[in-house]
């Protein structure tokens, strides 16, 4: 088995102890607490912009909504937290905010399995077309507004920068 890339950064969520083992880190209570705080959050606004958000020319705009905007605060959050640092001061917060904002919001806001079913409804209803400019839409746009979160978010000075 191969050992960690090195071009990658370590992950902040394991401690420093346990860095470079292919072992996850530990599930706590506190953990879990942390990221079902975020997931329910995420899931009532989600909820939220459905009620909100029309479809519109067969387009399920809210899926696309919370996608999008998921792709860019995950970006944004992901890139500002890691600025931070893995140790220091504010590295027990930053790695609270990436659970609860990062894995536990984001992850129950934004919702591929929804866009699936509003796929496979608008193949079968004949609109193919609209189906493939959907996922083409969710994933390229996803995707820039993923970078343009990651660009944001390293334009937020680290602590040697703000010290």
């Amino acid at each position: 088995m191969r050992g960690p890339r090195e071009e990658l950064p370590n992950d902040p969520d394991r401690p420093a102890s346990s860095r470079g083992s292919t072992r996850p880190p530990p599930l706590t209570p506190a953990v879990l607490g942390l990221v079902g705080l975020g997931g329910m959050a995420g899931t009532a606004a989600r909820y939220a912009t459905s009620l909100v958000v029309p479809e519109r020319h067969g387009w399920p705009l809210a899926t696309l909504a919370v996608n999008l905007v998921g792709a860019f605060v995950l970006g944004l959050l992901l890139e500002a937290l890691a600025r931070g640092g893995e140790d220091g001061p504010g590295a027990a917060v930053r790695r609270r905010a990436r659970l609860v904002v990062g894995t536990g919001f984001c992850g129950a806001f934004t919702t591929y399995s929804a866009l699936a079913v509003d796929l496979d409804l608008l193949l079968r209803g004949g609109e193919a077309g609209t189906a493939v400019a959907c996922a083409t839409t969710t994933v390229v746009v996803g995707f820039l507004l993923c970078c343009s979160g990651i660009w944001l978010g390293a334009r937020r000075p680290g602590p040697a920068a703000a010290g």
